[in-house]
């Protein structure tokens, strides 16, 4: 993992990973954004660090789990496959609702998901579960990485408190990928009006992303 050692090195990662994945299937066409964050997801099981409350026992898997519409296809499968993190197998679990997700250590919340979006993340509150979306208030509701297409590159953005308050360590090779957004958080671990001066980076297409400058 010498090589992560900042933004453009660790996406040039990612897209290598990506193309060595999907190659065969599609040798012609550029990887999707929905490719590239299925690689993200399994990249996030090596650069964080769980509680051991977390984890059953030694060998037990690194559970990815996605919420509500999968829009990752196999991508997310193949992104995983035969892969293993300190000796744990990652495995992929597909979820019908959130009270399946308290055994999981990184949720991708679908955006099929908006509606409850607020009583998905007070439930997950007290677990140790890394929230990943791409909605564009999910930082704002207490979530911890938000993937936002800018420039036709998927950017993170990263809060990095709320995966503190959850006993979420973050490798500081993954805080230097992301944005660390900065907020003030309520005790629901939403964040307050003062998020960012009232005017949010996270919405489509804002140059505020990382490497924008």
């Amino acid at each position: 993992m010498g090589l992560l050692r900042g933004r453009a090195p660790f996406a040039a990662v990612a897209a290598l990973a990506v193309a060595g994945l999907f190659a065969g299937r599609c040798a012609l066409a550029a990887p999707t954004a929905q490719q590239v964050e299925a690689v993200f997801l399994f990249y996030f099981s090596q650069f964080v660090d769980w509680p051991p409350r977390a984890f059953a026992g030694e060998r037990s898997p690194i559970v990815i789990g996605v919420l509500g519409n999968d829009p990752f296809g196999g991508a997310l499968d193949q992104a995983v496959a035969g892969e293993q993190v300190n000796g744990r197998p990652i495995v992929v679990r597909r979820l019908k609702s959130i009270g399946d997700a308290a055994g999981c250590h990184i949720l991708y919340i679908s955006s099929s998901e908006s509606p409850q979006l607020p009583q998905i993340l007070s439930t997950l509150k007290g677990h140790s579960v890394l929230t990943v979306s791409d909605l564009s208030q999910f930082l704002q509701n207490g979530g911890m990485i938000r993937f936002a297409l800018i420039d036709q590159h998927v950017r993170l953005f990263i809060n990095a408190r709320a995966a503190q308050a959850a006993g979420l360590t973050l490798s500081s090779k993954l805080l230097r990928v992301g944005q660390t957004v900065p907020m003030t958080l309520r005790d629901g671990g939403a964040a307050g009006p003062d998020l960012l001066s009232g005017r949010s980076p996270l919405q489509r297409g804002s140059p505020a992303g990382p490497g924008s400058g």
